[in-house]
């Protein structure tokens, strides 16, 4: 997915990486790169971790809440790509609590509830087990974190209880988290606590004071300076069958600045309103099945987690816990997927990208004058100069995305003025393409890391070993990538139909002919005729890379690959080597480099699934559609929360298992999460014409386990509409419930 940068070109470390934390004293030789795409760790699984987001501050925490930066799962509270609060824990009379239950299915708040073991002073028994329970109300909003802590004593008698937490802050920056040693290290003042107030601070190399604040609700019994730590004590009398609660926030305060005064139940009440709006203004889709319609809830309410405000406007941050960042080609996918039921992201989007669109030629940040930005950061590393992310524009699928997602968001909307708006932006872009992009001249564009500090790999499979050739050898740069190629076409053909709409029609037949001529030249040069199927890649020479991938299934999405080929490319997707039973894997377990536990070498994508079973059914390969969408849906409901992850591994779909899943995959991720809406407009066959008032219909064809969808406030253009979606045996047929405007519905063949 969306990586960091590659520290090892000829290396293959993205499945592997240090301890989440480097001691204050190692140091390294300059130069060394940040960390690899893939994560970075594998100690644990993420179904052992609670996640809690709200704006660019969240929490990751082990399943009882509390914090170890000694672990290698990157626990931590964290602020702009700073961990502000990487230890902390919780215990009663000195012991850890006894774990029941933990849930963090709506991401900005989680609950963990726990009770005690047996409890002695010295040997009397002075609580016995299962006496207290211990509940944990956390919940992260206004650039904070509030907890609860609430005691019930289930006993005939009162007791009393000293609750203890402990808390650290070691400031590290999300790359060293994620693996990167370090060379340099800012200065970290003494910890400080009296009264109901703690703090931590440090000084960062980039000049950067950052401080921890930590306040309670009520004052502790003790709180003292421990090392690195504070520690405060309660103690409580708790009557029988009577609560009592301690509570305390966590402030991550940046240079100074402080935000306004809110509390634990204002904040809850808040985002609940806000994740009702959210769910208000957008299509409301209603099935046959429970469990569809809970993959599909769970889908909307990360994504509204991932909508994320900065300084630069709102975006869809990637995925937590490694990418709550803007990145370009994740929003733009996710948004691009989210149409049919939410523009507002796509919109938003497209003008924080545009206005962050490169301007000059910058190798440190592999910018390029119209270039669309891989991705942004805001930590220390990055504000001291250490790393190339201010932005960063190492992608090279971003630009013809940036494209797609405003024509396809045209298509929805008819939204002239604000295509005006960023038609200079889209301008720069196609001379991106066209000048930058295809660096040899070939008609082809491709990618060379320019940055000493860049990423090897630039496009969605961007780990450092994910375009490989048969034997192992890696590509080497400039690599022209198949699917690039294809939305390069996508892009071209639509913003012909943005220029058709303003009345520039030199420009719009231009963009076809362009388009034309490249759809040509790619089933000419990537065609493998021996495997029936299109390579992955061309390298530096210009050499196929044969290794089977699903990467050229993006083609059918794009209709970059001629009709009389299709048939073939989707029965090789679904040989047994590519469709393990739970999805199409991004290798062939045939191909040499195959791993069904690696990040890009085996693995399964729910984003890659979608965008290919999307491209089945434009090609009316119905069955072939539904057949991934049964096995995504199969995927969701046996994840945790029925969340689809970023990817799982590989492995082959067996009686009576659930799919393996990969250490530490995202959870929520915008584009697996944005995966169930497209997969769904697929099955329906949904596609709008807004500036036409035309939404078209094309062979609709519901799975078994789904035989009514009713989709309402499906909005195109200016007009509202509901329909109805139901199947009787081998036929879907649709009904138009209400509408409210001119939009016209058509069936299409």
């Amino acid at each position: 997915m969306n990586e960091q940068m590659d520290p090892d070109p000829g290396g293959s470390s993205q499945d592997v990486a240090p301890p989440g934390h480097t001691a204050p004293s190692e140091t390294v030789a300059a130069g060394t790169p940040p960390p690899e795409s893939g994560p970075v760790v594998v100690s644990d699984l993420p179904s052992k971790v609670l996640a809690t987001k709200e704006g660019e501050t969240f929490m990751y925490s082990d399943m009882d809440g509390d914090l170890d930066d000694r672990n290698e799962i990157g626990v931590g509270l964290y602020h702009r790509d700073t961990r502000y609060l990487s230890h902390l824990r919780l215990t009663v009379w000195g012991r850890k609590p006894v774990l029941l239950s933990s849930s963090a299915e709506r991401a900005f708040v989680s609950y963990v509830d726990m009770t005690n073991p047996d409890l002695y002073d010295g040997d009397r028994l002075v609580i016995r087990q299962q006496t207290l329970n211990v509940r944990r109300i956390r919940a992260v909003g206004d650039g904070r974190l509030f907890e609860r802590i609430r005691i019930k004593n289930y006993s005939d008698e009162e007791v009393e209880v000293e609750l203890g937490l402990s808390f650290g802050a070691d400031f590290a920056d999300v790359f060293e988290v994620r693996g990167l040693v370090r060379e340099r290290r800012g200065h970290f003042s003494p910890p400080t606590a009296a009264r109901r107030q703690a703090e931590f601070s440090y000084l960062g190399i980039d000049d950067v004071r950052r401080r921890t604040r930590i306040r309670f609700s009520t004052r502790p019994e003790r709180l003292e300076v421990r090392g690195d730590l504070v520690d405060a004590v309660f103690v409580v009398k708790v009557p029988r069958q009577q609560t009592a609660t301690i509570g305390f926030e966590v402030e991550p305060r940046l240079d100074g600045a402080e935000a306004g005064r809110a509390d634990l139940d204002t904040t809850l009440n808040r985002l609940r309103r806000s994740y009702e709006e959210w769910e208000r203004e957008s299509t409301r889709i209603r099935t046959d099945n429970a469990l569809f319609d809970q993959v599909l809830e769970q889908g909307l309410r990360d994504l509204r987690a991932l909508y994320t405000q900065t300084d630069e406007g709102a975006i869809l941050a990637a995925g937590i816990p490694w990418y709550v960042a803007p990145f370009g080609r994740d929003t733009l996918i996710t948004s691009h997927q989210l149409l049919m039921v939410n523009p507002r992201p796509a919109r938003d989007s497209l003008r924080l990208l545009a206005r962050l669109q490169g301007t000059k030629v910058d190798p440190w940040r592999d910018e390029e004058p119209g270039k669309i930005l891989h991705e942004i950061r805001r930590g220390e590393l990055a504000g001291a100069g250490e790393i190339p992310h201010t932005p960063y524009y190492g992608s090279v699928d971003a630009t013809p995305w940036f494209l797609i997602l405003l024509a396809q968001y045209f298509r929805w909307t008819a939204d002239l003025e604000f295509v005006k708006e960023l038609l200079p932006a889209a301008e720069a872009s196609l001379r991106w393409i066209d000048e930058y992009g295809d660096m040899d001249g070939d008609g082809f564009v491709e990618y060379q890391t320019k940055s000493p500090r860049g990423l090897r790999n630039q496009g969605w499979k961007d780990s450092g070993e994910a375009i490989v050739h048969r034997d192992g050898t890696l590509a080497e740069p400039p690599i022209a990538l198949s699917e690039v190629q294809a939305y390069v076409f996508l892009a071209k053909i639509r913003m012909a139909d943005v220029y058709t709409a303003i009345g520039d029609y030199a420009r719009a037949v231009e963009l076809r002919d362009q388009a034309t001529v490249l759809k040509k030249r790619f089933n000419d040069a990537f065609w493998m005729e021996e495997e029936g199927f299109f390579a992955g890649a061309l390298d530096r020479d210009k050499r196929q890379v044969k290794t089977v991938m699903s990467n050229p299934g993006h083609g059918l999405y794009c209709d970059a690959i001629e009709a009389g080929r299709a048939e073939a490319v989707t029965q090789r997707l679904f040989q047994p080597d590519m469709f393990s039973g739970w999805g199409i894997r991004t290798m062939s377990k045939n191909e040499g480099p195959y791993n069904p536990m690696s990040y890009h070498n085996g693995s399964v994508w729910p984003h890659d699934n979608a965008l290919i079973a999307a491209g089945l059914k434009r090609y009316g390969f119905i069955e072939a559609t539904n057949r991934v969408a049964t096995a995504m849906f199969d995927t969701a409901v046996n994840m945790d929360y029925m969340r689809l992850p970023e990817l799982f591994c590989g492995f082959i779909r067996r009686s009576r298992t659930r799919p393996v899943q990969y250490p530490v995959a995202c959870s929520p991720q915008a584009w697996a999460a944005g995966a169930p809406f497209l997969l769904l407009q697929a099955l329906l066959g949904l596609s709008a014409r807004a500036n036409e008032n035309l939404l078209t219909i094309n062979k609709p064809y519901l799975p078994k386990w789904l035989n009514e969808v009713e989709l309402r406030g499906l909005r195109v253009g200016q007009s509202t509409l509901s329909l109805v979606f139901r199947r009787e045996r081998d036929t879907t047929a649709f009904s138009l419930l209400s509408k409210e405007g001119d939009v016209r519905v058509v069936m299409e063949e």
